[in-house]
């Protein structure tokens, strides 16, 4: 896999802001990735040094609009620990 379709997409939520502070960065990642993978594609991408990875599998939530029933997609969540001194930069 390439590192582009390893990682999707940053997750900004308000506790990911928050650990961002702390280093610690979320990710999309595909659902077949695993942590090596992710951890090669940051330090490709973003030209920084990860610590640690922790990966979290997301279930597909039920949704119903009207009264049609359906579910969310399933999806993969990468929360990566960077090494002291090193940075990501998202909102630039």
């Amino acid at each position: 896999m390439e590192a582009r379709d390893v990682i999707k997409r940053p997750v900004i939520t308000e506790k990911s802001s928050s650990d961002m502070a702390l280093d610690k960065y979320t990710f999309d990642v595909d659902t077949r990735a695993n942590k090596t993978q992710v951890k090669i594609a940051i330090e490709e991408i973003f030209d920084v040094k990860v610590d640690t990875v922790n990966i979290m599998n997301v279930k597909a939530k039920a949704k119903r609009v009207g009264r049609y029933n359906g579910f969310t997609n399933k999806r993969r969540k990468a929360i990566v620990t960077l090494k002291e001194g090193s940075s990501i930069d998202l909102f630039n």
